[in-house]
């Protein structure tokens, strides 16, 4: 018998209407476990890798791992996976919320969705009836307007929804997949897939609360002990109070606040958009995720001069460091103004803000012209919340940043290229690489393209006091400096993104685990081992997570990319500029090319960064190659 997952994959081409349930024996789970390995699988098995984004021969896989649906603080999030229209290559997104735990409910472990119907749909998933209903009714509306519709429409309102809003519709290159309003699915261009196969919606509602896990008694044990436990974890206590936006303080003091598209590392009104003064100004109350009570998410709502609404959440970080520090605002309301309007149009707010600092850079150094009386600069409001509409809606100098780095980069001229914060095509997180320099080699070789989570950050391992006892059990013993580029910082970096990688196939939130949460390497695999009754261990986990970097590497060396796409941009190598700790630090090139192919070196890759054959075989992927 087996335990932890449904044992259901459904199939949907929306071509011809054709609906299917796949059932993977219990290998295929033990394998790929779920997320971005199960999703990972279905498109290199399903698809000719070389097919174009915007095909109906791409596949979208909505995946959930052998641990969704456990009432434990963590594993809430999804994964979709595609061939990315921003970037070419793989495309991975998680969210968290409420969607993917209802999915395991409705009776199935993954969705996978190709071709492209004639007309808008939407997927109705009733505890495990499906339905393809018509959306043209709509399709043009915003998140909020269709979520309101659609429960109307089927006469509930505790059903899940993930969505794409008009941004997904006009095939913004990096529009998102947005659930419950306010859990995006936000980077590599996830809703501009759904868009193109005229795909509105994917809604779910599922009653199977009580899931075939193995052993609830060591689940609630475990769920239990986070409870006891999370109080006492200074990463989760500060996300409690402020969400991510308690980084902002911080990092302006370290010099790490990206201001001004990168060249500076402090922001002097940074104050003014930190979480703490968003929290005392127009914050409203905190949301959370399934089974868990740290409640990180944290909503704001607006009166004047913008209209905010309270359902669409709140700007974390990484939203005001670009839309913020990024493009020189210093405004609160409209970085919360511009987080909603990603919200309600389906816009990756990372992507979004990167563009626009993009724009606002290549406009003062006279690149941009013939704009019709517009003037871009750092600061201005009114101008970047105007872009974003216009991102969305496609609409003069917002149809060419609606193509990403790469596609307006073509369009604008090369000479624009060196202010395009981007990795692979995708715009780079609101982190500084010249403070903490292995999150530059993660945007590097992140097979999506620049990425945060592909990896911990240096600064949590610079002292013993920090969180390096999390990682004793993979023999990192001693703490090591955030600008260190060496063999030991390589080795540790290879085993943080194969954890993190971990994170992303089980699941489960990066800030409820190790290494910044309660739940410790030994409690995840005794989860695992709760849930499915497996004789499991860390090193068979770790396995997994490595398992997905390399399918995701080789669906990449399918594509045509190289090692000379695992760069990051010429402005790192360049000082950083402003009155801070980091002032005139830069990045060594040579060094950093050097520990690139170190890194290739330990993942057992060629020096051209290709898998080896035997490395593949010993994941248990050898197919790929066939």
């Amino acid at each position: 018998m087996s335990y932890g997952y449904n044992g259901k994959i459904l199939k949907i081409n929306l071509t011809n209407r054709e609906i299917s349930v796949e059932k993977p024996d219990d290998n295929f789970y033990r394998t790929y476990m779920g997320g971005r390995n199960i999703g990972a699988y279905f498109l290199l098995k399903e698809m000719d890798p070389t097919t174009e984004p915007f095909s109906p021969d791409n596949v979208i896989i909505f995946s959930l791992s052998i641990i969704s649906g456990v009432p434990v603080p963590g594993p809430s999030k999804y994964s979709v996976v595609t061939k990315s229209p921003l970037t070419n290559a793989f495309a991975e997104s998680e969210a968290g919320g409420f969607w993917g735990p209802e999915l395991k409910f409705a009776g199935f472990d993954a969705i996978v969705i190709k071709g492209k119907s004639p007309n808008p749909v939407y997927i109705w998933i009733n505890n495990g009836q499906v339905e393809i209903k018509d959306a043209t009714h709509l399709w043009g509306k915003i998140t909020g307007d269709t979520q309101q519709l659609i429960r109307e429409e089927l006469n509930d309102e505790r059903i899940r929804i993930a969505q794409i809003g008009p941004a997904g519709e006009n095939k913004v290159r990096y529009a998102c997949i947005i659930s419950d309003l306010n859990h995006a699915n936000g980077r590599t261009g996830v809703g501009a897939v759904m868009g193109s196969k005229n795909l509105k919606a994917v809604v779910v509602r599922g009653n199977k609360k009580n899931i075939n896990f193995k052993n609830h008694d060591e689940i609630k044990e475990i769920a239990s002990k986070f409870a006891k436990n999370y109080k006492d974890y200074p990463a989760l206590q500060g996300l409690q109070k402020l969400g991510t936006s308690g980084m902002v303080n911080d990092l302006n003091a370290s010099g790490m606040l990206p201001t001004r598209n990168f060249k500076y590392g402090n922001f002097d009104g940074a104050e003014k958009i930190s979480g703490g003064f968003m929290e005392e100004t127009i914050g409203v109350g905190q949301e959370g995720c399934y089974a868990c009570p740290v409640r990180c998410k944290h909503s704001v709502e607006v009166n004047e001069p913008y209209e905010v609404e309270r359902k669409y959440g709140g700007p974390e970080y990484e939203t005001i460091g670009v839309f913020g520090s990024s493009c020189g605002i210093n405004d609160i309301k409209a970085i919360a103004k511009a987080n909603e309007l990603c919200g309600k149009y389906g816009l990756d707010t990372i992507s979004t803000g990167g563009m626009i600092a993009f724009a606002i850079d290549c406009y003062s150094e006279g690149l941009l012209k013939d704009l019709k009386g517009i003037e871009l600069k750092y600061g201005d409001a009114e101008m970047m919340l105007q872009l974003v509409e216009d991102i969305a809606r496609r609409k003069g100098l917002g149809d060419i940043l609606a193509e990403g780095a790469k596609g307006a980069i073509k369009i604008l001229g090369k000479e624009t290229e060196k202010y395009a914060m981007h990795v692979k095509g995708q715009m780079l997180p609101a982190h500084e690489p010249r403070g903490k320099v292995s999150v530059g080699l993660s945007y590097a070789v992140a097979p999506q393209g620049a990425d945060h989570m592909t990896a911990e950050h240096d600064t949590c391992f610079e002292s013993e006091n920090c969180f390096l006892e999390q990682l004793y059990p993979l023999g990192i013993l001693e703490p090591l400096g955030a600008l260190d580029l060496g063999p030991k910082k390589i080795r540790q970096f290879v085993y943080l993104q194969q954890l993190s990688s971990l994170h992303n196939v089980l699941c489960i939130c990066t800030f409820t685990c190790a290494v910044l949460g309660a739940l410790r390497l030994k409690d995840m695999s005794d989860l695992v081992e709760a849930a499915t009754g497996w004789e499991t261990s860390v090193w068979e986990l770790m396995k997994a997570g490595e398992r997905g970097i390399n399918m995701a590497r080789m669906f990449n060396i399918m594509n045509g990319f190289t090692k000379e796409d695992d760069m990051i941009p010429e402005r790192f190598f360049e000082p950083l500029e402003g009155k801070n700790p980091l002032e005139g630090k830069s990045i060594s090139k040579s060094e950093f090319i050097k520990a690139r192919d170190y890194y290739y070196e330990m993942m057992n890759w060629s020096e051209q960064g290709i898998p080896r054959r035997a490395k593949l075989d010993e994941l248990n992927i050898g197919w790929i190659v066939k």
